[in-house]
């Protein structure tokens, strides 16, 4: 057995102290073929450094393989090294027979470097020397499917697939397919190549994926069913939960869909967006002290977050608690880009409590928002009748007769109005 047999046995084996003593021998015993060959194993276990070392001294030896520049390059790459990356791959020419190899580092290294332009320019250079190379096709599709275009993603999964390579570099690439086709909103065709899938293959991720597209699908008991089983197996898998309340949730279980978003709040206490789907579910049930808390959570995690202010201002308008809603809106009344229910919000409250100009300028500020809500041309209409504000009570008569033309009450207040010259 080789010096560079008996690294890898100790490493592999946790045996760290005697595999690094074995490596010195094997740097000064082994033949050079064998050294390439455990640089190779060194780079897959996570051994950086041990494999740029064999891989620096192979290159003082052969500095014509191109193939040690471009391993180079990779391993500069995983540890951060761009500029040396770049140096070593500047060096391989395309006349090379490592310069497709070449290609493909590069295109990794500019992704890295968020250069997503250039890394798909080198990218399309090595399928025009390589069309047909699995490698190639494999990592133009993880680039599209990465930049979401997943419209040229499924075209070169699907060339793989159709090739007969259903897995590469321990993807499956039917659950990329079938990822793929999601993305594009094609939940059917998506579907039809999940359940292509044995069972046995089904990683989490391809569960999720595929209760996910069930959800799309409006197959609410099978969307249930494959979370639940991932919820089981992989208690920690935080995304599956919102999902899965979802598809409770549609599926007429509230009960089962608020219970499913307090699981995973127990250990994701600072994702906002579970307070707030935990609030409204809450809601929905009449549990209004849990919504009022899990929104004030929300709030408390993220104060700009205005989905959980409005809900918590919703709730305290259905609750005709008028002074807890205004204490709560008046720090945003100033904010650019407001959310238009914040203003009908102030506007319902400052009228209760008899802030008439305050609720004026509410009101005027969440018209240009409503015109097309009966319900809030309703009450702008008696509010500015109220107070004598004749010209909007008019403007709002009219908009709200767009909308209800057979209410003959306020058909007849608008003709009194028009009669007088409005």
């Amino acid at each position: 057995m080789s010096y560079s047999e008996q690294v890898l046995e100790k490493f592999e084996a946790g045996n760290i102290e005697e595999g690094n003593r074995l490596y010195g021998w094997a740097l000064r015993k082994d033949d050079d073929d064998t050294l390439n060959s455990l640089a190779e194993e060194l780079y897959g276990l996570g051994f950086d450094g041990k494999a740029k070392r064999i891989y620096e001294n192979l290159l003082k030896k052969y500095p014509q393989e191109d193939t040690l520049r471009v391993n180079l390059a990779d391993i500069e790459i995983g540890q951060g090294n761009t500029d040396a990356a770049l140096q070593q791959l500047a060096q391989v020419k395309p006349d090379s027979d490592a310069y497709l190899q070449s290609l493909l580092v590069s295109a990794d290294l500019y992704q890295t470097e968020e250069l997503y332009e250039v890394s798909e320019q080198k990218l399309l250079e090595a399928e025009k020397l390589a069309p047909d190379e699995q490698v190639v096709l494999f990592a133009l599709a993880e680039f599209y499917n990465m930049m979401q275009n997943y419209k040229k993603a499924t075209v070169y999964y699907l060339t793989l697939v159709k090739q007969g390579v259903l897995r590469l570099s321990s993807v499956n690439l039917v659950a990329r397919l079938a990822a793929a086709y999601a993305g594009m909103g094609k939940f059917e065709t998506s579907m039809a190549y999940f359940e292509q899938i044995k069972d046995i293959d089904k990683t989490p991720d391809i569960l999720f994926q595929q209760g996910f597209v069930y959800l799309q699908l409006k197959n609410y008991p099978e969307a249930i069913d494959m979370l639940t089983q991932l919820r089981d197996t992989n208690q920690d898998y935080v995304s599956l939960y919102p999902v899965l309340a979802e598809a409770q949730e549609n599926n007429g279980d509230n009960e089962a869909a608020y219970k499913t978003i307090q699981e995973v709040i127990s250990f994701d206490e600072y994702n906002e967006d579970l307070f707030s789907q935990a609030a409204r579910l809450a809601t929905q049930l009449q549990k209004y002290d849990d919504a009022e808390h899990y929104l004030k959570e929300a709030i408390k995690i993220n104060p700009e977050q205005m989905r959980a202010v409005v809900q918590l201002s919703n709730l305290f308008i259905q609750q005709q608690r008028y002074q807890d809603n205004d204490d709560l809106l008046q720090p945003y009344i100033q904010e650019n880009d407001l959310d238009p229910q914040i203003y009908w919000n102030i506007a319902v409250s400052e009228e209760h409590l008899e802030n008439f100009k305050e609720a004026q300028n509410a009101y005027q500020n969440a018209f240009p928002f409503f015109t097309n809500n009966s319900d809030f041309l309703h009450a702008a209409i008696y509010f500015f009748r109220q107070i004598g504000l004749e010209d909007w009570t008019v403007k709002s008569l009219r908009a709200y007769l767009k909308l209800v033309p057979d209410d003959q009450e306020l058909s007849l207040m608008l003709e009194d109005y028009e009669e007088n010259g409005f």
